[in-house]
């Protein structure tokens, strides 16, 4: 069950971070963005997988922890 939460994990984390990516990519509505600086560009990268995985782990739990209750409640 540990290598199926951390799959699971991994897997979401990625997929929300490219979700993240693409909303920021399409919020300013056809405004060139500012160029930002090298470290600017890293904390905005640091905070988009940070973010990510913050939800991962939300949906995780709610995942998993209902298939338990689920399991528990049949038998």
């Amino acid at each position: 069950m540990v290598k199926a939460s951390l799959l699971l994990m991994v897997v979401l984390t990625v997929l929300v971070a490219m979700g993240l990516r693409w909303r920021e990519q399409r919020l300013p509505g056809g405004k060139p963005a500012p160029r930002m600086g090298w470290i600017a560009s890293q904390k905005a990268k640091a905070n988009r997988w940070i973010t990510a995985a913050a939800i991962a782990a939300i949906g995780t739990t709610a995942i998993l922890g209902g298939l338990h209750w689920l399991k528990l409640a049949q038998g």
